[in-house]
């Protein structure tokens, strides 16, 4: 069933993206080369305590962190942390959701340590920007096909592809509520969006082939053919004018 947020919800998952956006501003202070993902995790785990949330994702299907962090090609999205240190020119994903007086709120980054090569800094602009034009569709009367058309769209024009298996979602009192947002699709296509519903959309964007492969670990996703991905995610309510973004300082 497809929740529209009453005005008092959509206040306290404001207060909760405003926390997430800070800590996830935090987290991205420490990304540099020398620092472990784990201490990513045991950071944004004192963060969110200290802000007096829990962690979403920690215990979530089994998952044993509190952040999901994805390096380089060894994963896309839910990446456990490990002992892996950072270094120059990789890639990393920061995914984390938080559970605040009662619901949800759900956010991504993907960064770059130091100097990268720059055509992957051409897929971080390019997904960074495919999210910003996905919010921007996220106007009551369009579909979630209106939105995952126009950052298929954008992504493909660039060079770079979409991945298909995973999406966007609802969130609520539930990490993940209907509707599905897919980073693909077709115009008047899907789900009808009505304003109050809050989803999050979360572009994620490959160098090559969009098809994906479970990590070892049974968490994680890879590209297929081992190319680099980006991904970004905001959480945002649905308005006449466009999508309202929750999760921003």
């Amino acid at each position: 069933m497809i929740l529209v947020k009453k005005q008092k919800d959509i206040n306290i998952m404001k207060e909760g993206g405003k926390i997430l956006a800070r800590i996830i501003d935090e987290l991205s202070r420490k990304v540099k080369p020398g620092v472990s993902t784990e201490e990513l995790d045991r950071a944004s785990e004192a963060l969110i305590l200290d802000y007096k949330a829990e962690p979403a994702f920690k215990g979530y299907g089994g998952f044993p962190s509190a952040l999901c962090v994805s390096v380089n090609a060894e994963a896309i999205v839910h990446g456990v942390p490990t002992d892996y240190v950072l270094q120059e020119g990789d890639i990393v994903s920061l995914d984390l959701g938080i559970k605040y007086r009662g619901f949800y709120s759900d956010m991504a980054v993907t960064l770059s340590v130091g100097d990268v090569e720059p055509e992957t800094a051409r897929l971080l602009r390019t997904t960074k920007k495919a999210l910003k034009i996905g919010i921007k569709k996220a106007r009551a009367g369009n579909t979630v096909g209106d939105i995952g058309n126009t950052i298929q769209r954008f992504v493909e024009y660039q060079g770079f592809n979409v991945v298909r298996d995973l999406c966007g979602h609802g969130i609520g009192r539930n990490l993940h509520e209907e509707p599905q947002v897919p980073n693909y699709g077709k115009r008047h296509k899907g789900q009808e969006l009505k304003e109050g519903m809050v989803i999050c959309i979360e572009p994620m964007v490959t160098m090559g082939d969009w098809r994906l492969i479970k990590t070892g670990d049974g968490f994680g996703y890879t590209t297929k053919d081992g190319s680099l991905s980006a991904h970004f995610e905001h959480m945002l309510v649905v308005t006449k004018d466009g999508g309202k973004i929750l999760t921003t300082l």
